[in-house]
Formats: C-alpha cells, sequence, structure tokens
C-alpha cells in the first residue's frame, strides 16, 4: 500500500498529518482527511523525518549476518588490499546474500537510500556486482540502492581492470569509483585520465577514494578538479575521505574549497578519529556540500559500524566539536539532504511531490534524536510501511 495518512506527527513545534497518494507526499498539515482506501497511521506526536541516507559503504564486503571475522591483517592499506581479496576468494563469499542482510538493517534503522562501493577486480571479475545488483533488484520497492563500480585493487596496476569498469558500467552500475591515483598507481594523471575517460564514455559520475595525506593528496585533487573542469562534471563528482584536506596549511585548505565549491565537487566523509578529516564548519562556509557514510561495516578491514545513520551523525558531530542544536542539525544534514545532493537522490525530503520516505522517531527534536540516536518508531518507504520498532513490518 503506497496511499497513507500519517495522523499526528510533528515536522515543527506544531502536530500535523502527512498526506501520501502513489507513493508521493501530496500534503503536509494539521487536521487532513484520509482519502477512501487509504491506509491510517496515527504517529503518536513523534518526530517526523526524512528517509536517512547512507553515502558512502560497502555492501558486498560485509560479514553483517555471519560468524565473527577474526581481524589478524597487517596495518598498510595494501594489506587490507591482498588479504580481502584473498579471504573472499578462499571463502566463496556471497555478495548477494550479505549485502541483502545488510541492507534490511539500514532500512529498518530508517536509511532508505543508499550509495554502495562494489569491488571491480581482475580476480573477482564482476561477480560481487552481480550480486549486489541481485540484491537491488529484489529490494527495489523498499530501498533504493545506487551502485559504485569501484577498483579497490587499483586501476593500472592490475591490467584490465579498466576494461572491466568499462563492461561494469555498461552492466548497470551507477558510478564510477576511483582509489588513491598516486599512491596506488603511482601514475595520477594517466590513471585519472583513464578514469574520467571511462566517465564521460558512459556519461556516468566519480566517486574516488581519496586517502593520501597531506600535499600528495592535495596535488592528487587538483588533478582532479583539473579534469573535472575540463569536462564539465561540475556536480558530478564526489571526493570519498579526502583526509589532505585535514592536513595542508589554512592558505592551501581555502584554495582547494575554493575551487570544490566552484565545481561543485562534494566531500564524503565518515569522521573518523584516527584520521584527519575535512572540517564541517569550514567546507559549509566555502559553500562545500559534505556528506556522510559509515565506508565498511563489520568487514576484513574493521570490526566496525553500524547501520544506524543516526549514530554517524552523531560520529559527524563528536568529531567536528558540534554543540548547539543548530549545529547538531548540520550533522544530521549530512545523512540527510546533503547526501541526496551529492549522490543524486531524486525527489527527496518533507515536501509535496517528494518520495514518502519518513522515519518517527521518539525525540523532541533533530539535535536531540541525533545525540541519542532516538528509537525509530516508524519506517516508510515510498508510502508503505516496512519497519516497525526496528523490526520489518
Amino acid at each position: 500500500m503506497t496511499d497513507l495518512l500519517l495522523k499526528n506527527v510533528r515536522a515543527g513545534r506544531d502536530p500535523v498529518d502527512v498526506l501520501v497518494r502513489g507513493g508521493r507526499i501530496r500534503k503536509i498539515g494539521p487536521a487532513l482527511e484520509a482519502e477512501p482506501g487509504m491506509a491510517l497511521e496515527d504517529g503518536g506526536g513523534a518526530l517526523l523525518l526524512p528517509g536517512l541516507i547512507e553515502g558512502h559503504t560497502h555492501l558486498d564486503k560485509t560479514t553483517w549476518g555471519s560468524p565473527w571475522y577474526v581481524n589478524q591483517v597487517g596495518p598498510a592499506l595494501t594489506d587490507r588490499i591482498h588479504n580481502e581479496r584473498q579471504w573472499r576468494a578462499s571463502t566463496g563469499h556471497d555478495a548477494a546474500s550479505h549485502a541483502r542482510a545488510l541492507a534490511l538493517a539500514f532500512l529498518r534503522e530508517g536509511a532508505t537510500r543508499i550509495r554502495t562501493h562494489v569491488d571491480v577486480d581482475t580476480d573477482a571479475g564482476l561477480r560481487h556486482l552481480d550480486g549486489v545488483h541481485a540484491t537491488r533488484q529484489e529490494l527495489a520497492d523498499r530501498v533504493e540502492i545506487q551502485t559504485v563500480a569501484f577498483p579497490q585493487s587499483g586501476l593500472l596496476v592490475r591490467p584490465g581492470t579498466a576494461e572491466l569498469l568499462d563492461r561494469a558500467l555498461a552492466n548497470g552500475a551507477d558510478v564510477l569509483g576511483g582509489l588513491d591515483p598516486s599512491a596506488i598507481d603511482r601514475d595520477p594523471a594517466r590513471s585519472l585520465d583513464v578514469l574520467f575517460g571511462l566517465a564521460d564514455k558512459h556519461g556516468k559520475p566519480v566517486d574516488i577514494h581519496l586517502h593520501e595525506p597531506g600535499e600528495l593528496g592535495a596535488f592528487t585533487l587538483e588533478l582532479i578538479l583539473d579534469r573535472t573542469q575540463a569536462l564539465g562534471m561540475n556536480g558530478k563528482v564526489v571526493i570519498s575521505h579526502a583526509f589532505c584536506l585535514g592536513g595542508v596549511d589554512a592558505k592551501r585548505l581555502e584554495g582547494l574549497l575554493g575551487r570544490l565549491a566552484a565545481l561543485d565537487v562534494a566531500l564524503l566523509t565518515t569522521a573518523p578519529p584516527s584520521r584527519p578529516v575535512p572540517s564541517l564548519r569550514a567546507c559549509r562556509e566555502a559553500g562545500v556540500t559534505l556528506f556522510g557514510g559509515n565506508d565498511g561495516i563489520r568487514d576484513t578491514w574493521t570490526p566496525y559500524g553500524s547501520p544506524d545513520m543516526l549514530a554517524r551523525a552523531m560520529l559527524i558531530g563528536l568529531r567536528n566539536d558540534l554543540r548547539r542544536d543548530d549545529e547538531v542539525e548540520w550533522a544530521f544534514d549530512c545523512v540527510t539532504a546533503a547526501a541526496a545532493r551529492a549522490c543524486g537522490f531524486a525527489d527527496y525530503g518533507l515536501a509535496p511531490g517528494a518520495r514518502a520516505d519518513l522515519v518517527l522517531v521518539d525525540a523532541s527534536c533533530v539535535a536531540e534524536a541525533v545525540a541519542q540516536r532516538a528509537p525509530r518508531r516508524l519506517v516508510v518507504s515510498r508510502g508503505a510501511v516496512v519497519a516497525r520498532d526496528g523490526r520489518g513490518a
């Protein structure tokens, strides 16, 4: 059922109702009347939020729902890449079933849209992507999954990867991913030329993991911005992590943020405590979109992570020293409207005409919802109730 009248909820101070027809919000206001054949839900005065958004995860890698993975991997990025590739091959790790388990866990916590990076490499080919695409199709009426074809093992260093990425985009991947063109591929100009050439060929946006620190990362970032400008890809590029922006001097940072804003290049942060990160306050002041995601959740890289995007917003708030209620709302924006803009999720928000993705929480305001990771009383996706009190409907 995608026709619904949600009664007695709070989008501000006063109670309102939400009228949904055909999976979209038709009206928001007081004392609305149900139309014939329309389902009725009483919100009990709960706070109304838009559907939450996971802007960067790896559904294909997770061990969610499986026995605990004992992590004994070395400390380097390449250690983790090689370990994961070998483990997945030796265990026959199934991307489809694990992606399904984690995507449904996200949904129960109110995340109705997910951008997931999916490994494409010369060992597994498109096997992981095919698995996630099967899950995407199965869950399409409940959760929107956007896939990024991601060369986790590198692009140039593993010949044949570019051809696989080409096939991945032709086979329905939504976005082209990239990884550390300087540190991994050791030839950033050529690596980025290949990457942006593929994106331009298929008319797809780009999302590049940039872990490179300090001036090395800033150099790579400039090369990315040069290609964004040359190809007119304004608004179609995301830089994930961008640790370099937390480790350059103020003048260098000002220049980079100015170029990012001018080209409408967005930044993704997981707000890790162990690495320098872009400042949310500085990004907002410069007009740069910064949004949030978990990265991996319970996989061979990390035992941490949670499908609760309010918890991720809280971590973004903590990492950026956001204390005032209006500042905590900035962190909430990172997992809602800012993520929708950056990822290109259309028809988003709490307004007539938007897709009816709604979350009810037991909180007095957004800041309390974030700080207390308020329980999800009800989750609605495309106008249908999909979860109640943390359980699937």
